[in-house]
């Protein structure tokens, strides 16, 4: 079975799927995560920290993107278990 957890649990170098965003999420912070290719059932990979530990570099579809802890908490992704 697979259990949804934080973004933030993922570790370097670990790829999973987006599972869902939080309903907290809205307006133009949810449209910008939507348009960056974060969406349900996609593949995201968490590449680095930056050198200060935020924010961190993911890869989703062909992008490099940086998101901080406070968004990853709120992106959901799948985990066996």
């Amino acid at each position: 079975m697979r259990n949804r957890i934080p973004l933030t649990n993922l570790k370097k170098g670990e790829t999973s799927k987006v599972a869902e965003l939080s309903t907290s999420l809205n307006g133009a912070e949810r449209r910008r995560l939507l348009d960056l290719g974060i969406v349900p059932g996609f593949d995201i990979t968490y590449l680095y920290p930056s050198p200060l530990g935020e924010p961190k570099a993911f890869r989703i579809l062909d992008s490099e993107i940086a998101l901080r802890k406070e968004q990853t908490e709120k992106i959901f992704i799948e985990s066996e278990g």
